[in-house]
């Protein structure tokens, strides 16, 4: 049962940006449209490499750049690109002045690539890439800029999709745009820690939930304004789905609330798992999960006792170790 009215799988669609999103449906609807994608900066550039904007035939926008800078000049562009049918690059230099303008110490250069879609790009490709981001699976789209090649890459670009990363493969004209699933963190447990975890996880770039049968400590008082289920730890991950793009963090120290939904997790492709607890009580974990089937290097996915070692003391400091940890797997990989 989910205690506030935030839906629990909500890091669908929504959570995007939704850029690819608006570009198909103007284009569906016979309102033409056009995607601009950073593709490469230098200096102290407004938006990162990757940050989309689309532009309908009309001149409507959704997204942006530049936080402002050369949206104009972007725009004209990209209508005369849809009135040509093909894709055009553009180089613009940000001012120091426009560049204060949008909070920025000093101005840099940004080069955006203009694709009108249904000519350069293809409205099916658009489509696919859409579908998989509204199914939470992590997608590269892939442009070779000589050859005009468009495709989409689900394996590969190891580097790229771990640290969510835009950019051209090195020493090509191939460029790869991530689109990695917004980041979750289910944390078992309404715990002292979580209390802490919950809006540092959030400040992170996560959309956390807290799962917790125990309706007294499960609490609107105690999370005010978070989405907490009350369902049983095994039930609630299996609802919620678990991928590459979650983190699993156990907190109750109880093998009935844990241990079903650490099976869960081994049995899936989270990319992180932490549980509470000494290294006695590990111990005693991994026994329980070897008597269950797991194997040991199945079992070597879990990080107990939980978080890294920077002498925590006390709650707040013990969520600073989890989510430092988390950070370094899954930027890492380990």
């Amino acid at each position: 049962m989910t205690k506030h009215t935030t839906d629990p799988k909500a890091t669908t669609i929504q959570d995007f940006d939704a850029i690819p999103e608006t570009a198909l449906a103007w284009h569906r609807e016979g309102r033409k449209a056009a995607l601009a994608t950073v593709i490469q900066t230098w200096g102290s550039a407004p938006r990162r490499t990757g940050a989309q904007l689309a532009i309908s035939g009309s001149g409507e926008i959704e997204g942006s750049v530049s936080g402002g800078c050369v949206e104009g000049a972007v725009i004209v562009e990209a209508l005369e690109a849809l009135d040509e049918g093909k894709s055009r690059e553009l180089e613009f230099g940000v001012s120091d002045d426009d560049a204060f303008a949008v909070g920025l110490a000093c101005g840099g250069t940004i080069r955006v690539l203009v694709e009108p879609v249904g000519a350069a790009l293809p409205e099916a490709l658009l489509a696919e890439l859409c579908e998989a981001r509204a199914a939470r699976t992590p997608v590269a789209y892939v442009v070779d800029l000589d050859s005009q090649q468009r495709t989409l890459a689900y394996a590969g670009h190891e580097t790229a999709f771990r640290m969510d990363r835009s950019g051209f493969i090195e020493e090509s004209r191939t460029f790869v745009a991530i689109h990695n699933p917004p980041l979750r963190l289910l944390v078992v447990g309404a715990v002292h820690i979580a209390q802490a975890l919950l809006p540092m996880a959030r400040i992170a770039g996560y959309d956390p939930v807290l799962i917790d049968p125990r309706g007294a400590f499960g609490s609107e008082a105690r999370f005010p304004g978070e989405t907490i289920l009350d369902d049983w730890p095994d039930e609630a991950v299996t609802k919620l789905g678990l991928d590459t793009r979650t983190a699993l963090v156990l907190l109750t120290h109880d093998p009935k609330l844990d241990d079903p939904a650490i099976e869960a997790a081994l049995r899936s492709k989270v990319f992180y798992i932490g549980a509470l607890g000494s290294t006695r009580t590990h111990a005693k974990r991994v026994t329980r999960l070897s008597e269950a089937g797991f194997t040991e290097a199945e079992i070597a996915l879990i990080h107990g006792p939980i978080g890294l070692d920077i002498c925590a003391s006390g709650p707040a400091e013990i969520a600073v170790s989890i989510l430092a940890e988390m950070t370094r797997v899954l930027r890492k990989g380990a």
